[in-house]
Parts: structure tokens; sequence; C-alpha cells
């Protein structure tokens, strides 16, 4: 939104599409917003995580570590698992230490280790050596995996080189990798058009198990069993089963009794929304009310959608439903004012409350599977995230602010802060305001036919079951993802779950047993190791080493070069 942007971005005429960060209202926005994504899908939360028994991989990991630590039973069975966590968080840890060391520029380290060659590896087709996603992939359902791989061979191996083989009839050639004139306009609108079609989909369906159940309740009179399942009778070998079940029912017992009713998060949304509405286009004029209420309105599917996703596969695409608000209201905008006249800072206004609602939404249900299997207070874990997002509204703009006034050149190509990303969001919203005509060719079709085909492979799943071959057929939404990221972590989790199979293959018992505490420790050594590696960033502190890969004649013009006379010394 900033002035030094738009300046970067080349635009000659920015006055009515620019705001530059100032404290107030920086704060001022947050309060407004942050909230609402607290309430949009709070009714959903025992059908997200009883019903559906969606993962949410960092939220179990979390939950596992707390478990270790607090743990009530001191039986031999919790030791190990604590043992488990212990040695792999410390291995996982160490390796993430090893890997900086040669992260010294771009596209350096083991993330960049090109597994199946360099075409490959240039079409998002590599192992990452990501102990984080291996971790996840050993916590996800084969079929979530599975998806993943499916989706990246889909989109990276077929569609995208077919689409890339249209250059200069279907986009120009000229446009660069990250323009959505070009490639990613296809990969960043299909991915959303299969996300909202999957989304769709699903949030209907509850929508619809919902209202059957208000029916009964409210018009037939019968009394719903709020409890759990009957324990089926085990075999006296299956001690750990059994424990698995009553630790089931316990979670699930606590989970519902402290329950928060919905028309609480119906009335505070409303509120919030009615607030908002009045209050936000003062600090943004040229975001309108009705702007804002149709984000409301659309709003909880897309938070829907997101924590659905998250479930899944642990992945938010806030940025992704963000770029779909900035296009969609810069659009009608850019409509409603000629072409312009404020319709790039109404887009990315409206990118901020987006991003606000759903990612906080996927964020609280993670935390909700935390206090699942920790068996905390649901109400507990509500106040505390409320409390959380208070104090986040005031310390994330003052922690930004200084490091605006304390970096001279933030936001300045090719400095050390560029801040890329607030150059690509301000082009999206350029893009936006021109309109779906400026979408490359055939995009849009590409879209609906995408969309059609989610909800298709939904109706197919449905009808052949959930139990029957219901359960092969792939999961949409997460195939949605490598669409636009790649399928780099999609391997990592495949590797994974390839690390269950055979260890319940050699071990069923240990499998079940130390499995989610194996993971656990995976992922939460490699997150402990952003914290070091921040600070060494912050401090100037830089890897010593960058390996990369070059192919052979590349190599062999690059060592020419440098054994020439006229070759100039390499920066220290």
């Amino acid at each position: 939104m900033s002035e030094a942007v738009a300046k970067n971005n080349n635009e000659t005429a920015y006055s009515n599409n620019i705001k530059n960060p100032k404290l107030g209202w920086m704060i001022g926005f947050l309060f407004i917003v942050s909230f609402v994504g607290l309430f949009c899908v709070l009714p959903l939360r025992k059908i997200m995580i009883i019903d559906l028994k969606l993962v949410y991989p960092s939220g179990t990991a979390t939950a596992h570590l707390i478990n270790s630590i607090h743990t009530p039973r001191g039986t031999k069975l919790a030791k190990k698992q604590v043992k488990a966590l212990g040695k792999f968080l410390s291995l996982s840890f160490l390796w993430s230490f090893f890997q900086w060391f040669f992260t010294g520029g771009n596209d350096c380290g083991f993330s960049s280790f090109p597994t199946f060659g360099l075409k490959a590896y240039q079409n998002k087709f590599y192992f990452d050596f990501s102990s984080t996603y291996v971790g996840v992939g050993m916590i996800c359902p084969h079929i979530v995996n599975v998806s993943l791989l499916l989706g990246g061979i889909l989109s990276w191996g077929i569609i995208w080189p077919l689409i890339e083989d249209k250059k200069g009839d279907w986009y120009s050639a000229t446009f660069e990798q990250s323009s959505l004139h070009g490639l990613q306009g296809y990969r960043v609108f299909i991915a959303i058009a299969i996300i909202l079609g999957d989304g769709l989909y699903n949030f209907l369906k509850v929508l619809a198990h919902i209202s059957s159940g208000l029916y009964r309740d409210f018009f037939l009179r019968r009394r719903r069993t709020r409890g759990v399942e009957n324990i089926p009778s085990l075999t006296a070998g299956q001690t750990f089963q059994r424990a698995k079940y009553y630790y089931e029912q316990e979670r699930t017992q606590l989970f519902l009794k402290d329950d928060i009713p919905s028309s609480f998060a119906v009335i505070f949304y409303c509120g919030i929304a009615v607030i908002s509405s009045a209050v936000l286009p003062h600090i943004f004029p040229q975001l309108r009310w009705y702007y804002i209420a149709v984000i409301y309105v659309v709003s909880p599917v897309l938070a829907f959608c997101n924590a659905y996703g998250s479930g899944l596969t642990d992945w938010t695409l806030t940025s992704t439903y963000g770029k779909l608000a900035i296009f969609l209201i810069g659009a009608w905008a850019g409509a409603s004012h000629g072409g312009g006249g404020g319709g790039v800072l109404a887009g990315l206004a409206a990118c901020g409350v987006m991003m606000n609602i759903v990612s906080t939404a996927s964020d609280l249900m993670q935390d909700f599977k935390t206090g699942y299997m920790t068996l905390t207070s649901p109400r507990s874990m509500f106040v505390s995230q409320v409390i959380g997002t208070a104090m986040g509204c005031v310390i994330s703009p003052c922690v930004f602010l200084l490091f605006d006034n304390a970096i001279d050149d933030l936001g300045i190509p090719n400095s050390e802060y560029p801040a890329p990303y607030a150059t690509i969001y301000r082009s999206i919203s350029i893009l936006g305001v021109k309109g779906f005509s400026s979408l490359p060719k055939h995009c849009l079709t590409l879209c609906f036919v995408f969309f059609a085909g989610a909800v298709g492979v939904n109706v197919l799943r449905d009808w052949l079951g959930s139990g029957g071959l219901g359960k092969y057929i792939p999961l949409p939404m997460v195939m949605a993802v490598p669409f636009y990221l790649g399928t780099y972590f999609g391997i990592d989790m495949c590797v994974g779950s390839l690390v269950m199979l055979i260890w319940k293959k050699l071990n069923r018992a240990k499998a079940d047993e130390l499995g989610p505490a194996v993971a656990s420790g995976l992922i939460c050594g490699d997150g402990l190791w952003t914290i070091p590696s921040s600070l060494l960033s912050v401090t100037g502190v830089k890897p010593p080493i960058c390996m990369n890969f070059l192919d052979r004649k590349t190599k062999y013009s690059f060592d020419r070069f440098l054994s020439s006379p006229t070759a100039s010394p390499l920066p220290s």
C-alpha cells in the first residue's frame, strides 16, 4: 500500500492508491477485522474435529509434545513415547542446523537438491529433505499424501507443460514467471477454482447435515444423543487399542461438555460485520461498505475451505484467498470508478480483511485439535485465543514499524530486504482493476472446468461410499495445493507415509504406539530451529557455503569464465 512500493512499481498516477503505514490506523484495522475469524467457524468445531476427524498435523504434533511433558499416568508406554519424541526432535533440530551451513544464497542447500534431475527440479519435482513434511506425512492418512502427489503430477507434469507450449498464443512470451498475465495466472486461478469447488460442496454438505439435525430437534422433537459410540469389545491382547478407545471417549466427552453456543458465535459475527462495514470505509475511503458486506457474506465459506484444507494437509492457503479478494474487489472497484480511482487500494484492503478471517479460522481449528487431544477446555482455549489475538493487534504493528524505521531500503528491489510480495500483491491488484478480460486466454474457461471436476469427484466419492471404493478416490482439495505450490512437499509427505507403511508391516503395534511421537519430534525439531535461524539472520550472520547444482554445459562455461583473465573477482 505504501508510496515506496508504488514508486518501485513504476506507477505514474498513484495518489488515490497509497496509504503509508501508521501505528494508529494499523492497530484500529487489526482490532476490527482480526476477531471475525474466531467466530466464523466456531459452530463447526464438533463437525471438523469429531465428525470429520480431521488430522490437523501441526495441532496433533503440538498436542503430543504437551502430553509428553504432562503425562498423568506414569506408564511404560508414556515413557517410551517421551523418549522417542525427544530423540527425533533432537535429530530433526540438528539436521536443520546442518542444512543451514549450505544455504548461503538463493536456491542453495539440501532444500534445492535436484533429486530426480535438473529438469524435474525446474518443474518442482524433488525431495527437499524437510523433516517437517516427512513428519506430517507420517501423521496424515495415506489418501491425503497420494492425493498431493497425484495433484503435482497432473499439474506440473502434464497441465502446466501443455499450457507452456501455448506461450505466444494463449499468453505473451514476454511475461515473467510471476506475472498473472502468463502461466502463473493459470496456476493461481485454476487452483482457486478446485479449492472453491471442493470447499463449496463440503460446506453445503455440512450445512445440510446441520439443517437436518435442527429439523429433527425442533420439528420432530427427537433428542439427539451427544455422547460417544459404545466401545466395541476387544480381545485381551489389544490393550493399546483399548486404552486408545478410552482416551478418545474421555476427549470427546470433555470437548462436547464445555460447549460454546452457536448463537453466541453468530451474534458476534454479525455484530462485528456491521461495525466493520461502518468503520473500515473511514480508514480506507476507497473500500465501500458494500464491498465489506459482500466479503463477510462469502468469508464463512472460504474460512471453512481453508480450515478444512488445513486439517487435511497442514497447508493454509490464506494467501491464495487473499489474492482472490484482491482480484475480485479490485475488479469491482475498478469497474465502479472507470478503471482506477482507488481500486488498487480497495483490493489490497479487501485482501487484508479476507486473509485475517481465513487465517484466524484455520489457526483456531488447529488449536481446538490441540485442546481436544490434551483434554483442554474449549472455552478456555477460545478465551486464550481472543486474548492472544488482542495482543497481536498491538504487538505486530509495533514490531513492523520498528523494522520499517530501522531499515531504510525496506521494499526496494535488490536490497537486503526487498519484500518481493509487496510488489507482487500490488501488481495483482492492478491486474484486478483491469478486470477478467486481463486474464490469460481460456483461463476462465479452465477454471469452470476444474470447478465442475472438483464437485464431480466429491459426488463420486460420496456415491461410492467412504467405507467402500470411495476411500480410494483422491481428494480434490488436497490435489489443488500442489497446483499452485509444486510437488516437492507432497514427495516429502509420501516418504513419511511410506515409512509408516513399512513400519506397520514390520511391527504394527510399535508403529501405532510410537508413530505419532516420532512424527511430532520431526515436526517440532525443525520448527524449533526457526528461532536460532531467525536470530542469526537478524544479527547478520550468513551461512558460509552455497551448495548449488548446474548442468554440465553451464558448469564448463562457468569454469572457462572464471579462468579467463578478464573475469572480475567475486564479492566476499
